[in-house]
């Protein structure tokens, strides 16, 4: 049986783009090739004018042109965020250029604040769509078309994928790894880049040690670290405030204050979490996870399931097993 075809990504890079945007789906990519020992991706860097181009880092990024790439089929194209998208939003030829090459793609989409560009191009009108958590509020504001969800690493709607900050690019690309060229060699480029193979699909992925830190100013990010780490402990109020070294009152009004959540609601969320990583990964039994992840017992875990993603945990991992 013959190779299926090398699949061009197309990478787009203008003046002060953000550099990890692009080098951390493309190394994934690159991965993916090497580990599998053909050619299945074939990464290609445009922008305007071609040449070098800045990146926010300072270091420069050799391209070609959008004249170059005329005739380039790109698979995949992805957009990349950084202090230069704005400008590049409000350019009429980056504007029409992803436009045209996204609905020429099977798949396109951005990483971290290039939700900007794609908007402007208005691929994101009435799609799911998320973006660095400092910037979902002004993605909303400028595109109030776009149902922004603040809470996602990545989204995947029909060909349409945007994804969070920075190294989300690389959970995004690993998702599209996996869609491609099976999840095996997708958990295989993530232990070779030593980062946790995310899952992929059309579900919103969300890290809620991540959020909790993202809210706070660092006041409690000892306790949010030991918190995830001991989920099936006693993590009442009385008991978290004494470990932050506060009386519970006063520790519950502080806490709600830099995080913006009660430390009841804070602990609910982690533990959920705990529990959806372990039923997407090995096949442990549902008590063990109610139990490891701080529910106690199965049947308090089922109504969380039930409340908050509106499915069974066996449900829940059966559609990963698919």
């Amino acid at each position: 049986m013959g190779h299926k075809p090398q699949r061009t990504i197309a990478f787009l890079a203008f003046d002060r783009f953000q550099l990890l945007d692009v080098t951390g789906p493309l190394q994934s990519f690159a991965t993916a090739s090497e580990l599998s020992g053909v050619a299945a991706y074939r990464p290609v860097v445009v922008s305007r004018d071609g040449g070098l181009v800045a990146s926010s880092s300072g270091l420069h990024i050799q391209t070609v042109s959008f004249q170059q790439a005329a005739r380039l089929m790109a698979d995949t194209l992805v957009v990349p965020g950084g202090p230069g998208v704005h400008d590049a939003s409000r350019d009429p030829r980056h504007v029409d250029w992803v436009r045209r090459r996204a609905t020429a793609a099977r798949r396109a989409g951005s990483v971290c604040t290039g939700a900007f560009l794609v908007a402007a191009a208005g691929l994101l009108d009435g799609r799911a769509a998320t973006t660095h958590w400092r910037e979902c509020r002004r993605l909303a504001e400028r595109f109030p078309q776009v149902r922004v969800d603040a809470d996602a690493i990545f989204i995947r709607d029909g060909k349409l994928f945007t994804s969070a900050g920075v190294t989300a690019g690389i959970d995004l690309a690993l998702a599209l790894i996996e869609e491609d060229l099976g999840r095996a060699l997708a958990m295989r480029v993530a232990r070779h880049l030593v980062v946790y193979a995310r899952r992929p699909g059309g579900q919103s992925q969300f890290s809620e040690t991540l959020r909790a830190q993202s809210a706070d100013d660092g006041t409690f990010d000892a306790l949010h670290q030991w918190i995830a780490a001991n989920l099936d402990a006693d993590l009442s109020v009385e008991a978290l405030a004494a470990r932050a070294g506060m009386s519970a009152r006063h520790f519950a009004r502080v806490y709600r204050a830099k995080t913006g959540v009660t430390p009841a609601k804070a602990v609910a969320r982690l533990r959920l979490e705990a529990a959806r990583r372990q039923l997407e990964g090995a096949e442990t039994r549902i008590g063990i996870v109610a139990h490891a992840s701080g529910f106690g017992d199965p049947d308090r875990l089922r109504r969380t399931f039930h409340r908050h993603l509106g499915v069974s945990p066996r449900a829940y991992r059966a559609g990963f097993a698919a």
